[in-house]
């Protein structure tokens, strides 16, 4: 441990996680030391027409390159691991995370062509790792993926505790049991502040383990007279394992369909996280060859994406799986928020195929979350012990909510601190203050374009999308400026051309009428040229239709 200076100080933000779900990303800074937990992604709101996905503003992390000592990453999921493949971009520096997280996170690399170049460190919830003068140890926790843990950062200045994703699991499905000594060994020795996973805090009592989801899916499984379908996140590896251990159970062949669950069942199997009998697994041709009720299929699309096997399913479109009547689906996984219609929208589509759903997540005992209720975060409040408390990963809602929490366990309100996305906490001989702000925000990507859609290009897709484009070519004449052709109205989403020939007559005459009047006026700059057209044209079509489509003059001269 290196000594302290007086000067120095801890500070701890977030690049994304806090106020929203996903793309989490914090940051602990000691001196010239920099350590990041996570990288995440996170699906595009509703207003982000045509973006695919959404990552943390890193410019802070890219500005003091120099400083940033690594990334730990806590355990193997999208909103933790998506976004390395863009940060690595930028910022060329070593991943550590266990097992199984590496296996993940090298699939993506390998798409990214970003393998070769990237450090990747292996640890356990033993590993020590020293990342200038802040030292990393890990504890073991519980989460709907396998190797998940949190992360101990001790620096002169005190001990900084990130949990992970959590919840406490006292009968986890793979035997790997949240290592509650450690924990209370860390808090023992003095925690300085803790960031803690606010996902539930609004869910009183605590969350089922996941192994009575097993006992449940059996039962089903046993019922069933035809095929049983079973969606859930690719990812949720114990769940996956449930699934083979019921369809052992009842006798029956297994297929995997859709691109990410294949590929975690791939990665989880080389890596012996998931077990399956030889001859278990069949290809998806084969399933119309067999017994109807000699067979499970676990699909991708819990979550109703359109592109999703199950929802494809659903619509008669998939090339080698029909929905037969009679068929049992399970949707084992409740919606993100924002996602249930999508859901809602398949669970119709299944039932028009006369399938039988079962759907609803938690009330249905096919789905527990992988995240801690609020009894589970008062207890890791009670093992850690902290001075300080930030509430973290969760909206607004939940960080305040887990902020009461953490008063009822006896931190002082002062020491809580909810943060927004890039305001930093100061940590200085024991004391804490909210301090400036970092640069952050959100850099969206689209198709292979990073960040190069902003607010503006956002703008006009909306108001493309809401009353279209109208486009006016004219060609003038270089000498005289005389209107040599034109003024040729185009419309695409504003109006049907064919039934609106005289609302558009009328745009044209309005239009060349206007070029008339600026000429007679030797007003011959294509800014004002255009701008004019633009407003004369546009209150004219506002009074006649209450629409404004997105303008564009195009004025040239020969």
């Amino acid at each position: 441990m290196s000594k302290k200076n007086n000067t120095d100080k801890i500070t701890i933000f977030a690049l994304g996680g806090v106020g929203e779900i996903g793309k989490n990303m914090y940051v602990v800074q000691y001196g010239n030391d920099i350590v990041v937990v996570d990288a995440g992604l996170k699906f595009p709101e509703e207003d982000m027409l045509g973006i695919d996905i959404v990552i943390p503003d890193i410019s802070y992390l890219t500005e003091n390159r120099d400083k940033v000592r690594g990334i730990l990453v806590t355990h193997g999921h999208e909103d933790h691991i998506g976004g390395l493949p863009y940060v690595l971009k930028h910022l060329n520096v070593p991943i550590y995370g266990t097992k199984l997280t590496l296996g993940l996170i090298e699939s993506k690399l390998k798409e990214a062509n970003l393998l070769g170049e990237t450090k990747r460190i292996l640890i356990n919830a033993d590993s020590v790792v020293q990342m200038g003068s802040i030292q990393a140890t890990f504890f073991r926790t519980n989460h709907s993926i396998p190797d998940s843990v949190g992360v101990c950062l001790e620096t002169p200045e005190g001990t900084v505790v990130h949990t992970g994703d959590f919840k406490f699991d006292h009968t986890p499905v793979n035997g790997q049991y949240a290592d509650l000594h450690r924990m209370a060994e860390i808090g023992r020795k003095g925690v300085i502040a803790l960031l803690s996973d606010s996902t539930n805090a609004e869910r009183p009592g605590f969350t089922p383990s996941e192994s009575n989801v097993g006992k449940n899916l059996e039962d089903i499984f046993r019922k069933a007279e035809q095929r049983v379908v079973v969606a859930t996140f690719a990812s949720n590896i114990h769940r996956v394992q449930q699934v083979i251990d019921a369809a052992v159970a009842t006798n029956r062949k297994l297929t995997v369909i859709g691109r990410s669950m294949v590929n975690v069942v791939t990665i989880a199997s080389e890596l012996g996280y998931l077990h399956i009998p030889d001859g278990m697994l069949i290809e998806p041709e084969e399933v119309n060859k067999m017994a109807a009720d000699r067979v499970v299929i676990l699909s991708t699309g819990s979550q109703g994406e359109p592109m999703s096997a199950l929802t494809r399913m659903a619509r008669n479109t998939h090339r080698k799986i029909d929905i037969l009547p009679g068929d049992t689906v399970i949707i084992a996984a409740t919606p993100i928020p924002g996602n249930e219609k999508y859901v809602g929208r398949t669970v119709d589509e299944l039932f028009r195929l006369g399938a039988h759903v079962i759907y609803g997540g938690s009330t249905t005992g096919v789905h527990v979350s992988g995240h801690g209720s609020q009894e589970e975060l008062k207890l890791m409040l009670n093992l850690i012990k902290p001075k300080f408390f930030i509430p973290i990963h969760g909206e607004y809602r939940m960080l305040r909510q887990h902020a009461l929490l953490g008063e009822q366990v006896g931190i002082e309100s002062e020491n809580i601190f909810i943060v927004d996305i890039g305001e930093t906490i100061e940590i200085q001989n024991g004391t804490a203050r909210k301090a400036g702000k970092v640069p952050s925000g959100n850099v969206l990507i689209d198709g292979l374009g990073v960040g190069d859609v902003g607010n503006i290009v956002l703008r006009d897709r909306k108001l493309l999308s809401q009353d279209g484009i109208l486009v006016v070519v004219v060609t003038l004449s270089k000498q005289d400026g005389t209107i040599l052709s034109g003024p040729d109205i185009i419309s695409r989403g504003f109006v049907y051309v064919r039934e609106s020939e005289g609302l558009l007559d009328e745009a044209n005459r309005i239009v060349t009428n206007t070029l008339h009047k600026l000429m007679n006026e030797n007003v011959n700059e294509w800014a004002s040229l255009k701008t004019n057209v633009k407003d004369a044209l546009g209150r004219f079509l506002y009074e006649q239709t209450r629409r404004r489509p997105m303008i564009l003059p195009i004025i040239m001269e020969v």
